[in-house]
């Protein structure tokens, strides 16, 4: 083996290409350019995907009763009913036995996150209420708000669960 093979080749322009390597360096600057982008973009979209996710599971856990939760309140709906009857009646201590549940209920319910809506007299919002019917407004300034509530609106940790069902004065 020849450790001076390189002696009998006249001149250096076999040892290095100055176009040549120039190239080289620039087509490599390219691909590392490339691959930082690559880069940068794979890591803002896992960034996103986490957040989103992340986000997700929060909702998921906050309405996660929401199934259960609804069909209690068409039992609180009744009760409240029956609490209003059984007012006018005067009956004393079976009204005092369905207050005492229906209190319960409410604040079970409410522990949970479950607030009821307040719907009379605030403006019509389609995305908060379900108009029934329009009725003549009894006064001017009452035109375009809920004037009854037929079935009243749930949130559960504020989002929405139940619309409210209303009559709108017009």
């Amino acid at each position: 083996m020849d450790i001076n093979a390189d002696s009998d080749i006249p001149g250096n322009s076999h040892l290095s290409d100055p176009l040549g390597d120039q190239a080289a360096v620039e087509k490599l600057e390219l691909e590392l350019a490339e691959s930082k982008d690559k880069y940068l973009r794979l890591v803002a979209e896992f960034d996103n995907f986490r957040k989103r996710t992340a986000k997700e599971r929060l909702e998921l856990i906050q309405t996660a009763g929401k199934d259960v939760i609804i069909p209690l309140l068409e039992v609180v709906d009744d009760t409240e009913r029956a609490q209003k009857q059984l007012e006018k009646v005067k009956i004393g201590p079976e009204a005092e036995g369905l207050l005492l549940t229906l209190n319960k209920l409410k604040s079970v319910l409410q522990g949970r996150g479950v607030k009821a809506m307040e719907s009379i007299g605030t403006d019509f919002d389609p995305d908060k209420h379900e108009a029934i019917t329009e009725i003549p407004a009894p006064s001017p300034n009452l035109v375009g708000k809920v004037i009854d509530e037929v079935e009243k609106g749930y949130y559960l940790n504020d989002k929405i669960i139940r619309f409210a069902k209303v009559v709108v004065g017009k």
